[in-house]
């Protein structure tokens, strides 16, 4: 089944576009404080280098703005950079005074409407983009009461009003988030926005948690908005390495088969008919072919009942027996060699063919 996405408005970020055919894109945050300018340029490198294409920085004050020009000036963004904005609305006008090419913005605490206005101005004079980031935890106070306490009304009436607010103001350059971290209550949200609204939706669900329940929140609440079509661009929230974010979007947008990146191992979970280490296997294979960037799925499999039947369509794999385990390609075996041999004889093959 092939999942069909909605159509929403193109909007420009930098050199990428964003909406209506264009690829979803995969983007995180940097985790160090922004002047810690040689942290942040080599986690910056590291994001880049496993495939992130939008790199947004927390500007929590004046003195952040100037590192942010210290960091501009080293060129080692290749991907569009947003500037996270709380609470002062002056930090995002200086931000797009110092070349940021799109600023985050939370209706819920940044400030007056004119303030707000000011902002979208700025923006218009630099043809930068606007992230409006609507979460359940800075909510207005007054789409609370108006909503009578229910979070997900609030997050979906504050979105459409900051979203008539820049229509009004002529600024269509924009992307919205409407994160809970409620799993439920951010499905809920994205799917009455999705049919109310055409923008760009940034989806991911916020304050996921630590690296293994936090991917599986963001599996589940993402995987669901994408297999309906809904979703424009991504970040897994971890609080984790940077880059463990953007390993688990791609992971969960391919899948889905929305995007493919990197080399595909499936192996099944062992059982007791099981006769090698195969978590091992599986770690050292991923090893060998971490870094390739070619699109190839391999199988790892612990007996002849689960491999190559079961997965014949990888490109390649390795199925263990008693004694011998045989490799086979597109669901072919090519070659039975002596379970102590195999590994080596197998990269051997994975280099032949992906590398």
């Amino acid at each position: 089944m092939e999942i069909k996405r909605k159509k929403t408005r193109e909007i420009n970020l930098g050199k990428i576009k964003i909406g209506g055919s264009n690829p979803i894109t995969v983007q995180s945050m940097i985790k160090n404080r922004i002047e810690n300018i040689a942290a942040v340029r080599n986690e910056a490198i590291a994001l880049q280098e496993c495939g992130c294409e939008i790199i947004r920085l927390a500007i929590p004050d004046i003195e952040s703005v100037k590192h942010l020009k210290d960091l501009l000036s080293l060129k080692i963004f290749k991907v569009p950079v947003v500037a996270d904005i709380q609470f002062d609305p002056d930090l995002a006008i200086e931000s797009l005074n110092a070349g940021i090419e799109c600023i985050r913005i939370n209706p819920g605490n940044i400030g007056s409407e004119q303030k707000i206005i000011n902002i979208i101005r700025e923006a218009k004079k630099h043809d930068a983009a606007i992230r409006i980031g609507v979460n359940s935890g800075s909510l207005n106070k007054k789409f609370l009461k108006n909503s009578g306490g229910s979070a997900l009304e609030a997050i979906v009436n504050s979105t459409l009003h900051s979203v008539r607010l820049f229509e009004n103001n002529k600024f269509y350059n924009f992307k919205i988030s409407a994160k809970a971290s409620s799993v439920m209550d951010t499905i809920s949200a994205y799917r009455i926005l999705s049919s109310k609204i055409n923008y760009p939706l940034h989806i991911g669900v916020t304050e996921a948690g630590p690296a293994f329940t936090g991917a599986i929140k963001s599996s589940v609440g993402m995987g669901i908005l994408l297999s309906m079509g809904i979703g424009d661009t991504v970040r897994v929230s971890l609080t984790d390495d940077s880059t463990l974010e953007v390993k688990a979007a791609y992971a969960i947008l391919s899948s889905l088969g929305l995007r493919k990146y990197g080399v595909d191992i499936i192996s099944c979970p062992a059982c007791g008919r099981t006769s090698t280490d195969l978590k091992s296997a599986v770690e050292e294979i991923g090893n060998f072919t971490a870094g390739l960037s070619g699109n190839f799925k391999i199988a790892v499999m612990g007996c002849i009942v689960n491999g190559p039947g079961e997965a014949k369509d990888a490109d390649i794999g390795i199925a263990y027996g008693k004694k011998k385990a045989a490799i086979f390609i597109k669901g072919k075996v090519v070659k039975r060699i002596e379970i102590e041999k195999a590994l080596e004889e197998f990269k051997k093959e994975l280099n032949n063919i992906i590398i």
